[in-house]
């Protein structure tokens, strides 16, 4: 699959494995492994940016991958971010789809929108939320904005997020948290 493809059809929160093409070198090879390494791996899909014009030139559409994290005593020292271009050579494919359910922690800024986290149930995400301290953040359940589910997705929803995003009920829901 193409970076292209994955812009156009990989839903945030995927798994997205990346490989060059080439078989990975014993590991007594220290540096050949390291430069394998660069170009095979597997990211979770956080980031999409169509392209960018400039004055002088256009930037294509490109795509982020969180890679991981380097921590010392459950503290995040370095985050590992990479982005590929969509005319990247690089073949990519989709390793895992988030599951129906799943709670993606999303945050809009200059027109995008990037995956902050992506936790196993609502009240997971909303104590991340208050652990880490993203006052703007929003909540959006997978499968909910395709129909699916939506309308027992957005009853289980706490007030508060019920009108982020707006598709996903036709009607409002009545009574405190929707019971």
């Amino acid at each position: 699959m193409s970076a292209t493809n994955i812009i156009d059809t990989a839903p945030l929160g995927a798994l997205i494995r990346y490989t060059d093409g080439s078989p990975k070198p014993p590991a007594r090879f220290t540096k050949k492994l390291a430069a394998w390494e660069r170009s095979n791996g597997v990211g979770r899909l956080v980031k999409k940016e169509p392209p960018r014009v400039y004055p002088t030139w256009t930037a294509p559409a490109s795509f982020t991958l969180h890679e991981g994290n380097f921590s010392s005593d459950g503290v995040i020292l370095v985050t590992i971010m990479r982005s590929h271009s969509a005319d990247s050579r690089l073949v990519f494919e989709v390793a895992e789809e988030p599951q129906l359910g799943q709670v993606r922690v999303l945050l809009d800024f200059g027109g995008n929108t990037e995956l902050l986290h992506l936790a196993e149930s609502i009240t997971a995400a909303e104590l991340w939320i208050a652990r880490e301290g993203y006052r703007n953040a929003r909540l959006e359940i997978v499968g909910a904005e395709d129909g699916d589910r939506a309308d027992g997705m957005v009853a289980a929803l706490p007030k508060r997020h019920r009108d982020v995003p707006r598709l996903w009920c036709s009607e409002p829901q009545n009574g405190e948290d929707g019971i």
